[in-house]
């Protein structure tokens, strides 16, 4: 079967079924994929590049394809020390160890490093993480960062004409000085990319090491009151109206707020 007959069939990638029955992510599910672990209508696949239909029968390890549920949002402030990670072969602590039991399966749109921390998207849907962390969606990330050094401004502004380090290019960069005291200062900064360490790399450029970094805003999800280990999910409606405007306008609307699903205790102050 043509992709243009599955289309018109309502066919679909396999991995992207996968990933929108919230068992994995796409890029896992091409993984499982070549482990020979899934199967369509009794045949091992050995590809991802196969389409299927809702007659189709999927299973992965011989177990069948969870049905589908509603795409769900969660707002989560990750705290330093965690790995964005469902397993670390270092057998550092993940995120999703410290997360609710009550919660379903989810996965992280885009990642925030070991020592990173704040808001942290999470989703149960494979599909729409991948969405969400696309640049072509528009949305603003807004970060803390606190660096140690001295801050040239001309060399901040210098950054929103974008630069290359190291053969890789970051895009635009808004970044501004809010406080100084002695070598340590206060940015704010924002980015539409997020590539992996961007801020970090950046910011060793200009000859800043971040000794703090932490994400206050994803598009119009903020990080408000949320304490650390905190979950709230996002309100169905509130998911479906930011999800109309994914190409910036959706900017400046309402924060993402609900009865938190878990608070964790206290463990004391973090040194940062």
């Amino acid at each position: 079967m043509s992709d243009a007959t599955a289309a018109a069939d309502g066919g679909e990638r396999i991995a992207k079924v996968m990933a929108r029955a919230g068992l994995c992510s796409r890029r896992e599910a091409e993984r499982w994929i070549a482990e020979g672990r899934v199967a369509v209508d009794g045949r091992r696949l050995d590809s991802p590049a196969v389409t299927v239909t809702a007659a189709s029968r999927i299973t992965v390890d011989g177990k069948p394809l969870p049905q589908a549920e509603a795409a769900r949002l969660w707002r989560y402030h990750k705290p330093a020390g965690l790995v964005t990670s469902h397993g670390d072969p270092q057998g550092r602590p993940t995120v999703f160890e410290k997360l609710p039991a009550d919660l379903p399966r989810v996965i992280s749109v885009g990642r925030l490093d070991l020592n990173s921390e704040g808001l942290l998207l999470l989703t149960n849907d494979g599909a729409l993480a991948r969405r969400l962390e696309l640049p072509g969606t528009g949305w603003v990330r807004r970060y803390r960062v606190r660096v140690h050094g001295a801050v040239d401004d001309e060399g901040l502004a210098a950054l929103a004409k974008g630069v290359t380090i190291d053969g890789v290019s970051y895009g635009p960069i808004r970044a501004a000085l809010d406080s100084s005291r002695g070598d340590n200062s206060w940015l704010t900064v924002a980015l539409t990319e997020g590539k992996n360490r961007e801020i970090r790399r950046v910011m060793e450029h200009l000859g800043l090491s971040v000794t703090r970094l932490i994400r206050l805003s994803f598009g119009p999800f903020q990080l408000g009151n949320l304490a650390r280990g905190q979950v709230e999910e996002v309100p169905p409606r509130v998911l479906r109206d930011q999800l109309g405007g994914t190409k910036g306008q959706a900017q400046n609307k309402g924060q993402a707020h609900k009865k938190p699903v878990a608070k964790r205790p206290s463990r004391g102050k973090r040194r940062p």
